[in-house]
């Protein structure tokens, strides 16, 4: 199936930002008087009021969040959402949409709905510097002056863990996208899905605290219930780099054994030493693939702003996450600028309801700031996920967790997990049906509706 102009419009995107300025930097001229260099000169947009400012920058779920939960704490604030994308497209649930089984109308929204309805302003543009002296957000549309500042870059992707060689690594972003990023990979890996004519699909999961733990292996099943529906002779080989399933592992093990045994090849253990696009083969510590077409998911890494911005630092988890307090969100060494959803340095799912919930509570962080009301405690952002295992009949599994500090580890961990992996019959179904009941409520939570 070819993908219509009009769905690849809506879900056409760029980077986030591309360059880091420090801010203008005053110059000796030739004669005795110091002149500032003109070229450096803020040009203000939006020129601030009397009002707090809040500059929220990234519109993805923890952004959205944030900018719409700050009217509600702070109503006198005027908040800001600086987001380069025109239209909002969902990585949640995109594993559906991949397959031909929603419609793309279901994962797009539109970011002035949201802005009307969360009573806040959607400014269009990339950043790509900022002056923290004089408190003013460069963009490729103009600089805006703020009092706060909360950042929402996401992620970006790391392949220095597989190659050095910017060739291959522009090759492997270009042919074989790994699609956990919303916009042009997404298209990309669709038409590889359902151009499919039989092979071997080779698919990965990195290590490290990725973007959405179970998502791979949801997309893997829902691959190779497409290829088995539609009589494919073909076979997904997922290579996971970890040693089992990094979550809801009995109900994704019973999944691919039961329904998929002759589509699909889950391999542990895979770490990638090597990638041969020309000879199409992948080498891993202890074997070798050979693949028709693939996707290959990488390590994943804080949102590249950060480091540009000087927020960024290595974690346990990836490189270059944000530079925070855990507990309260703000920079390391700035005031009153904080970083919330997936490039935090803390170990939570980098998931969309767990963004959501946690860029709620920053968002009241800041309110306390604006209202000069006594701080808060810490709380903890609460993971929902529901996977799919099957499209036909479309049946799920599901876990929800909160999370607590382990005090000896130095880490957070999940506190509550409750998991229902059950996946057969019509308990199954009725997963399945809730994803689309947490995916509607969470639209409507940020954009007023559906």
């Amino acid at each position: 199936m070819k993908l219509s102009r009009r769905d690849a419009l809506k879900i056409s995107g760029a980077t986030l930002a591309t360059t880091a300025l420090s801010g203008c930097i005053s110059q000796k001229s030739p004669s005795i008087e110091k002149k500032q260099d003109l070229t450096c000169k803020h040009n203000i947009v939006l020129p601030k009021s009397k009002a707090p400012r809040v500059i929220v920058v990234g519109g993805g779920w923890s952004g959205l969040s944030l900018a719409k939960q700050l009217k509600v704490e702070a109503p006198q604030s005027e908040v800001i959402l600086v987001e380069q994308r025109f239209e909002f497209v969902s990585c949640p649930m995109s594993n559906l949409w991949l397959v031909d089984k929603i419609e793309l109308e279901f994962l797009t929204h539109d970011y002035l709905q949201g802005a009307r309805e969360g009573g806040y302003t959607y400014f269009q543009a990339s950043v790509y510097g900022i002056d923290k002296e004089e408190k003013i957000l460069k963009t490729t549309n103009g600089d805006l002056e703020y009092d706060y500042l909360a950042l929402a870059p996401g992620i970006d992707y790391d392949y220095s863990y597989w190659t050095q060689d910017s060739v291959l690594e522009n090759r492997l972003r270009n042919e074989y996208p790994a699609a956990f990023k919303p916009g042009s990979e997404h298209i990309t890996l669709r038409n590889k899905i359902l151009n499919f004519k039989g092979g071997n699909f080779i698919m990965t999961v990195p290590a490290g605290n990725y973007r959405c733990l179970p998502a791979p292996y949801e997309r893997a099943c829902m691959v190779a219930d497409y290829f088995k529906a539609k009589g494919i002779d073909a076979k997904v080989i997922l290579l996971d780099e970890n040693n089992d399933i990094t979550i809801k592992e009995h109900g994704f093990h019973t999944a691919m054994e039961e329904l998929y045994s002759d589509y699909l090849e889950y391999v542990p253990n895979a770490k990638i030493e090597e990638i041969n696009l020309d000879k199409k083969l992948v080498v891993t510590e202890f074997d070798e693939f050979t693949f028709e077409d693939a996707s290959f998911y990488p390590h994943v890494r804080g949102g590249k702003l950060l480091e540009m911005l000087g927020f960024a630092k290595d974690t346990i988890y990836n490189k270059m996450e944000a530079n925070i307090d855990p507990f309260t969100y703000e920079v390391i060494g700035e005031k009153n600028i904080f970083v919330s959803g997936d490039a935090r340095p803390m170990g939570f799912s980098k998931s969309g309801n767990t963004s959501n919930t946690e860029a709620k509570h920053v968002a009241r962080l800041i309110a306390r700031k604006i209202n000069n009301q006594p701080k808060i405690k810490w709380e903890s952002p609460v993971t929902v996920c529901i996977s799919l295992v099957s499209i036909n009949p479309e049946r799920g599994i599901f876990i929800h967790s909160e999370y607590a500090y382990n005090n000896k580890a130095k880490q957070f961990e999940f506190a509550t997990p409750v998991t229902d992996e059950i996946w057969k019959g019509k308990h199954g179904e009725k997963n399945a049906a809730s994803a689309y009941d947490w995916a509607k409520a969470m639209y409507i939570d940020m954009f007023g509706s559906v």
